[in-house]
């Protein structure tokens, strides 16, 4: 089945940032019944990215999860009179990277580690159900912060260790928004390395240091998004979760709950919104830690 961007929807958060959203449509598959990265994991999760416009500028955070999607961003982009588009890469991972064809005459920029990773699987992802090639290689990489401007909107591109080694996020100063790509996700991280939770933990104590007013992540409810993001406890919520799978080693009561369960005051809260589709994501994301 051809992949259809008849529910992208283009989502004015603020004056100066854009964001795409799509996915989480029961039923709906993109392309295929088989089991595929595409369907199985960003389409039914729900997906977004952003950019940040400003004097005919634009940061796009992300290419998007398929090729048709990276183009519908970019025709945005060129009706709303950008003439200049620069992209960073939040982190190594399919969904994220599935676009960079689109704009590979634009400077893409991301962090020494992501750029290193996407060389490392660019023969697998171009093996890949649905399969991204060409992938295209960053142009600008970094380590540490780099500060940027986009027009007069000043930009901090800062690392963070949650979710993938690689993870960079972005931060307005000037708003307090933080772009959270995988780092921070509702209803709940997706655990891909879970010999490196500690690590996560103490970054994201680190991240709740941030003076942050608003939160935008990759993967959340499309009325949270659509309303200026998520509040900080969403930071404080994903901690509580990466600590509590941590417990599951020991306390083996802990593994046999539900999501709704395990999750349910800092849903009740209002930090995190219930998903049932990230019940699979939880019971994987149990199995894989006792694994671990």
């Amino acid at each position: 089945m051809p992949v259809s961007i008849s529910n992208l929807r283009v989502l004015e958060i603020s004056p100066n940032v854009l964001a795409f959203y799509d996915g989480r449509i029961d039923g709906l598959r993109l392309h295929s019944n088989e089991k595929n990265w595409l369907d199985d994991g960003a389409f039914s999760l729900g997906f977004a990215n952003f950019a940040i416009l400003d004097q005919g500028e634009a940061l796009v955070y992300d290419t998007s999860i398929s090729i048709k999607h990276a183009r519908a961003i970019r025709d945005e982009l060129d009706r709303r009179g950008v003439t200049s588009i620069r992209v960073v890469l939040s982190h190594h991972h399919k969904d994220h990277v599935a676009g960079t064809e689109v704009f590979a005459d634009c400077e893409i920029i991301t962090s020494e580690k992501c750029a290193q990773a996407l060389r490392d699987n660019q023969e697998a992802f171009a093996k890949a159900t649905p399969p991204i090639s060409p992938l295209v290689m960053p142009t600008t990489v970094f380590d540490g912060v780099m500060e940027l401007s986009v027009g007069n909107i000043g930009v901090e591109l800062r690392p963070l260790d949650v979710h993938s080694f690689d993870g960079l996020t972005m931060y307005l100063p000037q708003t307090r928004l933080l772009l959270a790509g995988d780092t921070l996700e509702d209803t709940v991280t997706f655990v891909t390395e879970p010999d490196r939770l500690e690590v996560h933990c103490a970054e994201l104590e680190r991240l709740a240091s941030w003076d942050i007013q608003k939160i935008l992540p990759s993967h959340g409810a499309f009325d949270r998004i659509a309303g200026g993001g998520y509040d900080p406890s969403f930071i404080d919520a994903t901690r509580n979760y990466v600590e509590k799978l941590l417990r599951c080693r020991n306390e083996p009561d802990l593994a046999t709950l539900k999501l709704s369960e395990f999750v349910a005051s800092d849903i009740e809260s209002g930090a995190l919104i219930y998903f049932e589709p990230y019940e699979r994501v939880h019971a994987a994301n149990v199995k894989s830690v006792l694994a671990a």
